[in-house]
């Protein structure tokens, strides 16, 4: 492992693995080095070039792909897996075997239920107005509910609630609430169906979900 750094305040569990170039604890902007604890489970495997800010609580069986960046105070459950070059903002709450795809923005404020499944290129959003001089005092993130799948290349705008089991489908706007158990896409997305009505289209098995 090359020029891998560890600030103070750092506890990873056992059997974990780092790559080459990987920060850990990084203080946040105005912090002293080992102010704010940072807690990694047992297990974790973090590859190359990862950056993971100071006050993360993180649980076991964590995995990051390359270049993966995670900035301060979030709360991160276990068995989670983000994938390469994905940005993880500060204040974001995730649940348990929560897996993030590739080149994924998740903003500040955000809630990721327990297994939720986000695609490569999925946006989040968390204003509506950027630059509005009051636009810091409302930041909202999706909170994105169990079982939920969003689809490649799609985004979601602020403080919107992705229902449980719900299917965005790949490159969807989404712009409203999100009942639970239906399948939404376009943009603007909307409903197309139950999440029951969907089918293998190879006959593997009767229904995916």
């Amino acid at each position: 492992m090359k020029n891998n750094k560890i600030f103070p305040g750092v506890h990873l569990g056992k059997n974990y693995f780092m790559g080459d170039y990987t920060i850990l604890g990084i203080p946040p902007k105005g912090a002293k080095d080992g102010e704010f604890e940072t807690i990694i489970g047992e297990n974790s495997y973090i590859r190359s070039h990862t950056a993971i800010y100071a006050g993360n609580k993180i649980g076991n069986n964590f995995q990051t792909g390359h270049h993966v960046m995670i900035r301060e105070f979030n709360e991160i459950g276990d068995n989670v897996s983000i994938g390469t070059n994905s940005v993880i903002e500060h204040h974001i709450k995730m649940g348990n075997n929560v897996r993030i795809h590739s080149n994924t923005f998740i903003p500040e404020f955000s809630i990721l239920k327990d297994r939720v499944w986000i695609g490569p290129n999925v946006v989040l959003t968390n204003v509506y107005h950027p630059l509005c001089p009051k636009a810091k005092e409302c930041l909202k993130g999706p909170i994105i509910y169990k079982n939920a799948k969003i689809g490649a290349n799609s985004t979601i705008l602020p403080d919107i609630k992705i229902g449980e089991n719900s299917l965005i489908g790949a490159g969807s706007v989404v712009v409203k609430d999100v009942p639970p158990n239906v399948v939404v896409a376009g943009n603007p997305a909307k409903i197309m169906k139950k999440i029951e009505d969907l089918r293998c289209p190879y006959d593997l098995i009767s229904r995916p979900y």
